[in-house]
């Protein structure tokens, strides 16, 4: 990563978890191209379903290399790649309870996760919004934030996967209050950086203009952002993204999830990282999704955004033991 005061990766035996996703998605694939290039930094784990993966033909000599934890959940009569199934959405979620197992018996030390489908998950019957909300209840964690980022970027989301329409009425001042501590804390512990510099987005045109475009910024987002030192805001999210770019800040927080979005997929969606701040584990997923309508190709996925979540992931864990 080439963040200010991001610290250089070592070679570690920090012990990685990846989880497959769908199995109907590009997961098999990006999994396994992204182990070609980084096995050797640490002791991988693969949870999913061995058969899915050798459909790829993408895994040669990584048999030796890695560990496969099969959970053979998979019918293979029908299966189908890029297709929206319930049982497809079952078997991402076993394959996340796995990793947690694992997490909780000491085998891995972090986890990466592959894309799910959101939709197959609640067809499958299970009524998350992504897999940052699944880990949060599992572990029983109650405030956690995601961040996302890529070599030039940190973005907080202080709201997820809500209709935009919904923004402003989640708003209030604890959560903005609990987003910048996370931020901070994870910056500090797993970032390395000595004394973080935030700024906190507006959430409406100009950052209201003082109060003439909306009352978010005067009621609710400014009198949260005062309590902290060195966290300034809320400004206009253009600007703020601007100086963000320029490296005056090492993170800003967002009010909502394209506000943070739509800067990563401009600057580098091809390194972007999603971590999940506030759980007690590091965890972190490629910034893309199942990428059903390429699904079939595997030979034409990118793994790059897999890859840098893998380094992000070995990084923060080797960070986070050295505090």
């Amino acid at each position: 990563m080439n963040l200010k005061n991001s610290p250089t990766l070592k070679s570690s035996k920090i012990k990685v978890g990846i989880t497959l996703g769908d199995p109907s998605g590009i997961g098999s694939a990006v999994i396994l191209k992204a182990l070609q290039e980084v096995y050797s930094l640490a002791q991988f784990y693969v949870i999913g379903d061995n058969w899915v993966l050798n459909k790829s033909g993408l895994g040669g000599f990584l048999q030796e290399k890695v560990n496969f934890i099969d959970l053979n959940n998979i019918t293979r009569k029908n299966f189908k790649v890029g297709k929206v199934c319930p049982e497809y959405g079952k078997a991402s979620v076993e394959y996340l309870q796995t990793s947690l197992e694992l997490i909780d018996n000491g085998t891995i030390d972090c986890i990466v996760t592959a894309p799910v489908s959101k939709e197959a998950i609640n067809l499958a019957g299970y009524k998350y919004s992504g897999q940052t909300e699944y880990f949060a209840q599992k572990t029983n964690s109650q405030n956690t934030v995601m961040m996302l980022l890529n070599d030039k970027l940190r973005f907080s989301l202080l709201t997820r996967h809500i209709p935009l329409k919904d923004v402003a009425l989640k708003l209030n001042r604890k959560m903005i209050r609990n987003n910048i501590f996370l931020t901070k804390a994870a910056l500090k512990k797993l970032f390395a950086v000595k004394k973080p510099k935030l700024v906190v987005c507006g959430l409406n045109p100009h950052a209201s203009d003082n109060g003439l475009i909306g009352k978010e910024e005067n009621m609710i987002i400014k009198p949260a952002v005062k309590s902290f030192g060195n966290v300034y805001g809320p400004i206009s999210a253009d600007i703020a993204i601007a100086k963000l770019m320029l490296k005056e800040y090492d993170c800003a927080v967002a009010m909502y999830h394209d506000q943070a979005l739509i800067a990563l997929k401009l600057t580098g969606s091809d390194k972007g990282v999603n971590i999940t701040l506030g759980l007690p584990f590091v965890r972190t997923s490629p910034l893309h999704g199942t990428a059903f309508d390429i699904a079939k190709f595997p030979r034409l996925a990118n793994p790059s955004s897999m890859i840098q979540a893998i380094k992000v992931a070995i990084e923060c864990t080797q960070n986070q033991r050295e505090v």
